[in-house]
């Protein structure tokens, strides 16, 4: 029969190829050569009888067959992951075990707290955090690999098959120690910036194009002494040893903007407020376990309200 011939790595592919828009693309994600995902491709298609995709110089587009496949293949493939937890929950008598994708601007200023509170109900889970590019983390929840993402809204390409709630906007930090020279400038420009060493984030991250845009607005095509890293640890440690200037996601450095060990340039990137949120599967529901979870993320948003008034809170708010 067709559907015993189809295996999951053919799905896998043919739904990154989907999201990415290209062979190359989704190789990458799947550390799988081109060749090897080409070959996945046309087993599939020859099995199905149809074209799913056509393929040109600009990349990979779906066909009619390819967008009615796509819904299906998706929600097979999450069933599937599901599926094969559950025998794995039940082996390990009864425990549970949630798959969450972090990123950084909810790692530290969001999660720990949330956390702490999820597990006040006493339910007895195995939390698995991840962190990486958030491209990487939504293909991983795409397929059900992981549960939940809790971060920045993506780019509206990187959104299908996958639904959004929305806990608060915050924007752009330009972050630097306290003794940094702009601070005494009584002038400041974004054009001083071009002056220092600047942490700035990757291209793959969910913040550069807002940071490009930002830039542009204020007549800046590049910056030239640029460091591209989304690490936590050395972004903080690096600008309390240097003059060097990091461009975050204020969730970020909150904390140590609040308690004075950096300070904020006083730029205006209010043009940079960002949504950040809960990104699901849009064709599963959550577990129990997974919307108390989710709750928990919702109670300690809409706490930090009080505690930075640079954060602002969509007051609509509300438990499911």
């Amino acid at each position: 029969m067709l559907e015993n011939r189809i295996k999951y790595r053919h799905l896998q592919c043919f739904l990154e190829v989907a999201r990415q828009g290209s062979v190359g693309g989704a190789a990458d994600v799947l550390a799988l050569t081109q060749p090897a995902v080409s070959k996945k491709l046309k087993e599939l298609e020859e099995m199905l009888g149809v074209r799913l995709m056509e393929r040109s110089k600009k990349g990979v587009e779906l066909t009619q067959f390819g967008e009615v496949f796509l819904k299906y293949a998706g929600a097979s493939v999450a069933a599937l992951r599901e599926g094969t937890d559950s025998i794995s929950q039940a082996q390990q008598r009864g425990k549970l075990r949630l798959s969450i994708g972090v990123l950084p601007t909810v790692a530290t200023s969001v999660m720990p707290k949330a956390i702490q509170r999820f597990r006040q109900g006493g339910i007895d889970v195995t939390l698995n955090l991840q962190t990486g590019p958030n491209a990487l983390l939504l293909s991983q929840l795409r397929v059900g690999e992981l549960d939940l993402v809790v971060g920045r809204l993506a780019e509206p390409e990187l959104m299908a098959g996958l639904s959004f709630q929305h806990l608060y906007s915050e924007k752009i930090a330009f972050a630097v120690r306290p003794e940094h020279p702009l601070l005494q400038s009584a002038t400041l420009n974004v054009r001083d910036l071009n002056a220092y060493p600047i942490l700035y984030p990757p291209k793959d991250s969910i913040i550069a194009p807002t940071v490009e845009r930002y830039l542009l607005s204020q007549g800046i095509g590049a910056l030239h002494d640029r460091i591209e890293t989304v690490s936590d640890g050395f972004g903080k440690e690096y600008i309390r040893q240097t003059d060097a200037i990091w461009i975050i996601s204020r969730g970020v450095v909150a904390r140590e903007i609040n308690d004075g060990t950096f300070c904020e340039l006083p730029l205006d990137t209010r043009e940079t407020l960002g949504p950040v949120g809960l990104t699901t599967r849009a064709d599963t529901l959550p577990s129990p376990a997974l919307q108390l979870l989710m709750n928990a993320v919702r109670d300690v948003a809409l706490a930090i309200k009080s505690a930075d008034p640079e954060t602002h809170i969509n007051i609509n708010i509300k438990k499911p």
